[in-house]
């Protein structure tokens, strides 16, 4: 494994190389031909064995604060960041995506654990290598994917692929008899840590699907997958069928309500405007009435037309009685 030479320590507190000066300008007269990082996402990431680091130009050794500090354009950094990723989730994503951009000029390359590897020292897998390892190639971040990744980074393997940085997050990971897979990386002054997402991992995804089993297994039941393929009993899958029907009847019901609801209220809608529309004629018809027979309403304001041959304005209209009358009592006065 390439371990830092002794010196001075750097302001994180790892060994710094014996002059930074002096590797920085080494570094700016070498020609490397080390493959630089994508620049497009037309293409998937490519596998380590299709795109090998073949560069002959001596692979000095870094510090974290040269690293920092940035290199030159033909000499990036290259971060290796391992896992099994079952169940691609937003959690790797986000840890490759602080492995990535920890300096200013990286390569990224991860490292996916074959099944024979994994389900040996942590378990059955959801999605196969295959997938897994496509996964990982289409994810923006990773340059490049190595596949049939160890468990332990030995020194060889550090070697081959020129890795200067191992990226992962810092609470121990043990496995494999050992306390933590990555103490030897972080006392040679190669570890960088990322930090985790709290509330996402494939062990709560997969939880979920155990909780909530029956409720997964009876949709794909009826989108088609036969209960040999959930390897769901035959007593299971009549039950799931069977709730499935009845969860279909129950549809059907709560559709007829929305739709009767949906009936109430326009009728309900429709009656308050009729109401509306006879409370208008209503009091149209009260006003019409009033301004023709009320107090002041237009039929007592009638008169009559004068008694032909009367001359007198007393003798005009409005008088209620019989033309008569009114001459007895005109007499009756006169003696």
């Amino acid at each position: 494994m390439p371990v830092l030479s002794g010196g001075a320590e750097s302001e994180a507190g790892i060994p710094k190389a014996p002059s930074d000066e002096r590797r920085s300008g080494a570094m700016e007269e070498l020609e490397h031909t080390c493959p630089q990082p994508r620049l497009t996402l037309t293409a998937p990431a490519p596998f380590a064995d299709e795109t090998s680091c073949q560069c002959r130009a001596p692979h000095e050794k870094l510090t974290i604060a040269q690293a920092r500090l940035g290199t030159p354009v033909d000499r990036p950094v290259r971060v290796y960041a391992d896992g099994i990723f079952d169940l691609f989730h937003s959690g790797h994503a986000r840890a490759l995506m602080q492995a990535k951009t920890l300096f200013p000029n990286s390569y990224l390359l991860v490292g996916v654990c074959s099944d024979d590897l994994t389900h040996k020292f942590k378990g059955f897998t959801v999605m196969n290598e295959t997938e897994r390892y496509e996964a990982l190639r289409h994810c923006r971040y990773v340059d490049e994917v190595i596949r049939d990744a160890p468990w332990t980074l030995t020194p060889e393997f550090l070697e081959k692929h020129k890795i200067d940085f191992v990226a992962h997050d810092d609470i121990p990971y043990s496995s494999a008899g050992s306390d933590d897979v990555y103490k030897h990386i972080k006392e040679a002054g190669m570890f960088v840590p990322t930090q985790r997402t709290e509330g996402i991992s494939t062990s709560d995804i997969i939880t979920r699907i155990v909780r909530d089993y029956d409720v997964y297994a009876r949709r794909n039941l009826q989108r088609g997958y036969t209960a040999k393929e959930l390897n769901v009993s035959f007593i299971n899958e009549k039950k799931y069928r069977f709730q499935n029907q009845v969860d279909k009847m129950k549809e059907k019901v709560k559709n007829v309500e929305e739709k009767s609801k949906e009936f109430v209220n326009k009728v309900e809608e429709k009656s308050h405007d009729l109401i509306q529309k006879w409370e208008e004629k209503s009091r149209e018809f009260i006003g019409n009435f009033l301004e023709l027979f009320g107090p002041d309403g237009a039929l007592l304001s009638i008169t009559y037309e004068p008694t032909p041959g009367t001359t007198s304005n007393t003798e005009s209209s409005c008088s209620l009685f019989p033309r008569g009358e009114m001459s007895r009592s005109d007499s009756e006065y006169s003696a």
